[in-house]
């Protein structure tokens, strides 16, 4: 018995859909990671990009449970001293709901270069409209 090791190339890269609206952020996020890593494949090596194209749709209709429109904070820092920014998950979802999900989706990929690479293939979009039909993407089941 031999272990195939699979590069880039040796795996055929698909597109998914992925609709958000309704659903729970982190339920999504995990699922959209496990994609994007390829680890819903029998091809799955760990210390290569095998994984698939995704395409979130619906990202403003996302749902957070219990208290966490108005608890959660998320942070980002200018650079200079003092500061350090917040926003509630209410005024972030108003303003820029991708950027929750890709801050979700992120933070469950491992954290070296190939993450890196592998964020690129995540397009998350607020509305059900996105610019790629021409990839033929599957919806996910």
């Amino acid at each position: 018995m031999s272990t195939t090791s699979y590069t880039r190339k040796d795996v055929d890269a698909k597109w998914v859909v992925v609709d958000l609206a309704g659903k729970p952020l982190g339920r999504v996020a995990t699922e959209i990671a496990d994609i994007l890593r390829g680890k819903n494949k029998a091809s799955y090596t760990p210390n290569a990009d095998t994984g698939d194209f995704v395409v979130a749709i619906n990202a403003s209709q996302l749902k957070l449970t219990g208290k966490k429109m108005t608890d959660k904070i998320y942070y980002r820092h200018s650079g200079y001293m003092g500061g350090l920014k917040e926003r509630t998950a209410q005024e972030q979802m108003d303003r820029n709901p991708v950027l929750i999900v890709q801050k979700a989706v992120k933070g469950m990929l491992p954290k070296n270069a190939l993450s890196r690479t592998i964020i690129s293939k995540l397009k998350v979009y607020a509305g059900a409209e996105h610019p790629h039909g021409a990839q033929n993407p599957q919806q996910k089941a």
